[in-house]
């Protein structure tokens, strides 16, 4: 049985290497320039480890490689052959040849599990990408759900498709932005990873193939790979220019996966924003491929940029709702301890998601519900995300502002949206700095976490948490922990400092 989960094609490879970073592709060793197919191998390793080729991607046939790129067969032959010594390449008679990981890469850091507020002190904790409440509003919403309490504390509570009053506000709320919804379209979630949880209980089967961005979401793999689940990841475009369509129509094509999985609004972690072309394809060639297509919407009311012309919600390209799944969150645009998620579909998946869930967890807390009906319900919602959006705008700027003056060797693409960045560690492990940034006093999560089978060793995400003095000392202790990195020297636990705000 073959290994592999997905395809790239030698015409798609070849366009990948070529667009690689001349500072990327090692070609000169001791002032001698590399021999060719050590410079494709190379190529080939340095894909692998940034994710833009998936680990477990059947690689093209040595004479199609050859004749795409513009090389012997010869070369690409030897080539291959050395990414098999390294680890990069498994294959077998019959079935071609596969990307992997070398069994000792570095493995992912800790980094997204929320720190103790009593580690405070001496932590400044970049792992989790939250922001503290935004007042009064979440004073006042809880006020007005206490207001409106007494009228539920008659019944059961138990409300599995939700209270109706939240969800007539939800569909309200996409209605204005264009989209028609009854609110038999809405269940509501404890959260946005109870409702991606329930829609791969409802829709997968343990051992079925699940398409995911690449990179993605940390926790959302990783609740994935608990449910059984074969992830198989497609990179984004280059320069992290939204989605790359070709390739997911050809994932879609020859994995044939039930389900996708994807964030089209300031994508966690990179920020990039699918466009509205984008949108349209991807729905078409999850229609053609009958691919179920979960898309993740947490992010999508954090414009931090203005921008005339914003694109559709991606289920506006789906209006009879067969292809797309919509899944929302107060978590994100509100506040993180307000667990209420919830997925938009069509009427026949929410009556199913809702009989399902009598075996899950019956239903979200009333309380939670009435207020963020609350905030739907008046100016509140709106204003408390405009508080959000200045203080991730404000975050943004002094992050990215301490990061040019303390590494400016590492990479990256200002986002105009969402709550993270995602840095290029200047050619170091990712894992590496996280490791030695959690003795120095700075929590990072490594790229490995949002990627599939270790790919993104060179990445570290950066959330919008911090500010000012925080943020500039966040960065001098990431500029540290670069250093020790680079050079090698240990890590002694005692170089960690307290750090006041």
């Amino acid at each position: 049985m073959a290994q592999w989960t997905s395809a790239v094609g030698a015409p798609q490879l070849a366009r990948l290497l070529r667009s690689q970073d001349p500072r990327d592709a090692e070609l000169t060793a001791a002032g001698r320039r590399l021999p060719a197919y050590r410079s494709l191998a190379d190529g080939v390793r340095l894909l692998v480890l940034e994710g833009r080729v998936p680990v477990a991607a059947r690689l093209p046939a040595e004479r199609e490689l050859a004749a795409a790129f513009g090389v012997s067969r010869t070369t690409v032959a030897a080539a291959y052959e050395a990414l098999r010594a390294e680890g990069f390449l498994e294959s077998r008679r019959g079935s071609g040849s596969w990307t992997a990981v070398p069994a000792g890469n570095p493995l992912p850091t800790r980094g997204l599990e929320p720190l103790p507020p009593e580690a405070a002190g001496s932590m400044i904790d970049l792992g989790c990408a939250a922001l503290p409440a935004p007042e009064p509003w979440l004073t006042r919403a809880v006020q007005g759900a206490m207001a409106d309490l007494p009228l539920y504390a008659h019944t059961h509570g138990d409300y599995p498709a939700g209270l109706p009053v939240l969800r007539q506000a939800l569909a309200d709320r996409y209605t204005a932005r264009g989209i028609p919804t009854m609110p038999e379209q809405i269940m509501v979630t404890t959260g946005a990873m109870g409702a991606v949880a329930a829609i791969c209980r409802l829709c997968t089967s343990p051992g079925e193939r699940v398409a995911v961005d690449s990179p993605s979401y940390a926790n959302i793999l990783q609740l994935m790979r608990d449910a059984g689940a074969r992830l198989v990841p497609v990179a984004l475009g280059e320069r992290l220019a939204g989605w790359d369509i070709p390739a997911w129509r050809q994932v879609m094509r020859d994995a044939a996966p039930r389900m996708a999985y994807v964030v089209a609004d300031y994508h966690n972690p990179t920020g990039t924003l699918a466009t509205d072309d984008q949108r349209r394809r991807m729905v078409d060639a999850a229609r053609s491929a009958g691919t179920l297509l979960v898309v993740d919407e947490t992010m999508a009311e954090l414009h931090l940029d203005e921008d005339p012309a914003p694109p559709r919600p991606v289920c506006a390209f789906d209006p009879a709702g067969s292809a797309v799944i919509t899944v929302g969150s107060a978590s994100k645009a509100f506040w993180a301890g307000m667990r209420i998620g919830w997925v938009r579909a069509a009427p026949d998946i929410i009556r199913s998601l809702v009989a399902a869930r009598a075996y899950s967890d019956l239903g979200s807390p009333v309380l939670e519900q009435l207020a963020i009906a609350s905030l739907l319900g008046g100016e509140g919602w709106d204003a408390a995300v405009e508080i959000r959006r200045q203080q991730a705008r404000e975050n943004r700027d002094a992050i990215v502002a301490a990061l040019q003056r303390h590494l400016p060797d590492w990479e990256f693409s200002v986002p105009r949206g969402g709550l993270t960045l995602w840095a290029r560690t200047g050619g170091l492990s990712g894992s590496r700095i996280a490791e030695a940034g959690e003795r120095l006093g700075v929590r990072v999560p490594s790229g490995p976490r949002f990627g599939v089978d270790g790919a993104f060793e060179g990445f570290v995400r950066l959330p919008f948490t911090v500010n000012g003095a925080v943020a500039e000392e966040a960065a001098v202790r990431l500029a540290g922990a670069a250093r020790l990195v680079a050079t090698g020297a240990p890590v002694e636990p005692a170089a960690r400092h307290a750090f006041v705000a």
